[in-house]
């Protein structure tokens, strides 16, 4: 019996001493071959590769510095635990991650937090007021759900909270944390970049000057070097001249990414020769073209307006590519409201809001990393895109007017009378108009065939008559849709995006910037923004009719179970114990 109880208490200490041996084992190869194991339907904790690249090449520390701390709503503490999860998952990859939560209402002095919160704006986080519920009494919060990422002594702020006209509360919470990483790695990258790449918007057509595209320079210029660039016939205009061991030096593009926003006048066949090689080298290219020019200037002095075809010579282009520009508008029964007179008060002029059907609102419907959880876009006079086919090139439309839409010819009269009666819901039903499309692929050159001898023949000017190396473009049938505005009274210009007649921010801004991202992003770190979370509500109809029900079964069942798993385990013992004791006694 003796004998027995030393040897099981041999066996004890040698299964304690391997177990240690093996946790102690475990651990210290897990030090040195880092993996992490993401079970979840949707991988919500695995990281791109591109943001696992850009975190191991860190050589200093990124810190981040979130105001989401305190006494929160539901739903910002939800978002609050979910980036604390995504940057621990971040440090899991790089000990150069650091972060800390601050509450930026704890001042309890009111000048002293209006002061904290001016200067939370300066440094570029905006606000979320909420009304909240506390003991019966409905009291005003301030939320800044933001972060303010610092590296090397620079910083960046980074919004939380995806806005999104239209979308309920929890749509809205789900596609900001959807954003989580590709918003906090594309910080990472714009303060970490050391060379940025260039790109250049195209003038001389008559195209958006540079205060019109004022706002959106600014963003750009966060992760581009961005020009300015009259072409002018120059070929080296557009590109740089290297020497070579050929006969002759070769050409490579200046730039990464082109914009063409918004010309009034025709390209001349020597500038589209210019752009066609650009693209044959693999250039990227951003069309923001009206195909139709109407003015809201007119407008406003006179009840109607024109809109008439506006032919800037790119059509046979486009058309080679794989897309064309229809000479029409479309008219939309979700469309931006704007201020219209109705009357006078006095000697003060009566505003009423009327939505304009020719600015259509364009909410995003698709899931690509261009599109994929930003606000509704402003638009004005927009037309429709179709497709051409082109074999090689793959088509994919980013943008589309609601479903309540219809296109009208030109020439058309536009007239502000339309909006002094309700509208005919039968004729908006062409369904979807799509104004937005992005090509990939290899294209051919628009001059392939009709190339002049002495372009053909002159080697210097590197013509090629197919594309070398796969690229992009977008086309947008609205030049306005990167144009910002210029505040009524004192001149400034507004954010992109900003309207300020409605006072509502739409989402031109995030668009612009994703689609230049995604045409320059050799890194893939824009392909994270398609990611989908999936939206697991409760069936509220079901919870408050079973509540009880559904509570018995959360709380007494795993108590029961607990309960029986406990009473099966502790009889299984005394049995086993009491063999043990009789062959003992036996013996």
């Amino acid at each position: 019996m003796a004998d027995k109880k030393k040897s099981l208490k041999r066996t004890n200490i040698t299964q304690l001493i391997l177990g240690l041996v093996i946790l102690l084992l475990v651990n210290v190869i897990s030090y040195y071959a880092f993996t992490r194991v993401d079970l979840t339907a949707e991988k919500r904790y695995s990281l791109s590769p591109a943001t696992k690249k850009l975190l191991r090449n860190l050589n200093d520390v990124v810190f981040f510095k979130v105001y989401l701390e305190g006494d929160l709503p539901p739903g910002f503490r939800r978002l609050s635990n979910e980036t604390r999860e995504m940057l621990d998952v971040f440090r899991a990859y790089s000990k150069n991650i650091e972060y800390e939560f601050v509450d930026p209402s704890t001042n309890t002095s009111a000048k002293d937090r209006n002061d904290a919160y001016r200067l939370l704006v300066e440094r570029g986080l905006q606000p979320t007021e909420l009304r909240v519920n506390k003991k019966g009494e409905s009291t005003q919060q301030i939320i800044f759900p933001g972060i303010i990422v610092s590296y090397r002594g620079h910083e960046a702020p980074v919004q939380l909270l995806m806005t999104q006209l239209g979308q309920p509360p929890e749509k809205v919470l789900n596609n900001s944390i959807q954003s989580l990483e590709y918003n906090l790695a594309s910080a990472i990258q714009k303060l970490t970049q050391v060379i940025k790449p260039q790109i250049a918007f195209i003038e001389g057509q008559g195209e958006l000057n540079n205060m019109q595209t004022a706002d959106i320079t600014v963003s750009l210029s966060q992760f581009y070097n961005v020009d300015r660039v009259t072409l002018d016939h120059k070929i080296n205009s557009l590109t740089v001249r290297l020497k070579s061991d050929s006969l002759h030096d070769k050409l490579v593009n200046k730039y990464r990414a082109i914009i063409i926003a918004k010309p009034l006048q025709k390209f001349d066949e020597k500038d589209k020769f210019l752009i066609d090689q650009f693209i044959m080298r693999g250039g990227k290219v951003l069309w923001l073209l009206d195909p139709v020019f109407a003015s809201m200037d007119s407008l406003q002095k006179y009840s109607n307006t024109m809109g008439i075809s506006n032919d800037v010579n790119l059509d046979d282009m486009l058309f080679n590519y794989g897309v064309r520009l229809n000479n029409n508008l479309v008219m939309d029964l979700s469309a931006l409201p704007i201020p219209v007179k109705t009357g006078q008060i006095g000697n003060q002029p009566r505003f009423e809001f009327f939505p304009w059907y020719f600015f259509p609102l364009i909410t995003p419907s698709i899931s690509h990393p261009i599109v994929n959880g930003i606000n509704a876009l402003k638009t004005e006079f927009v037309s429709s895109v179709d497709t051409a086919d082109v074999p090689g090139v793959k088509k994919t439309f980013l943008l589309s007017s609601s479903p309540y839409s219809r296109t009208v010819s030109v020439p058309v009269l536009i007239d502000l009378d339309i909006l002094r009666h309700p509208p005919d819901e039968k004729e908006f039903n062409m369904g979807p108009q799509p104004i937005a499309i992005l090509l990939e692929g290899s294209f051919k050159s628009a001059f392939q065939y009709r190339i002049p001898p002495e372009i053909a023949n002159n080697k210097e000017l590197g013509y090629y008559p197919e594309s070398h190396k796969p690229t992009k473009m977008i086309i947008v049938a609205d030049g306005d849709v990167i144009k910002n505005q210029f505040h009524y009274s004192q001149g400034y210009y507004l954010p992109l995006g900003y309207d300020q007649y409605t006072r509502e921010t739409y989402g031109n801004k995030d668009f612009i910037m994703n689609a230049v991202n995604y045409l320059c992003d050799d890194s893939g770190l824009i392909s994270v923004r398609s990611r989908e979370l999936s939206l697991r509500l409760l069936d509220m109809v079901k919870v408050n009719k079973e509540r009880i029900f559904w509570q018995f079964l959360n709380i007494i069942i795993p108590l029961i179970l607990i309960l029986g798993f406990g009473l099966v385990k502790s009889r299984l013992r005394k049995n086993k114990y009491t063999r043990i004791t009789q062959k003992g006694t036996k013996a």
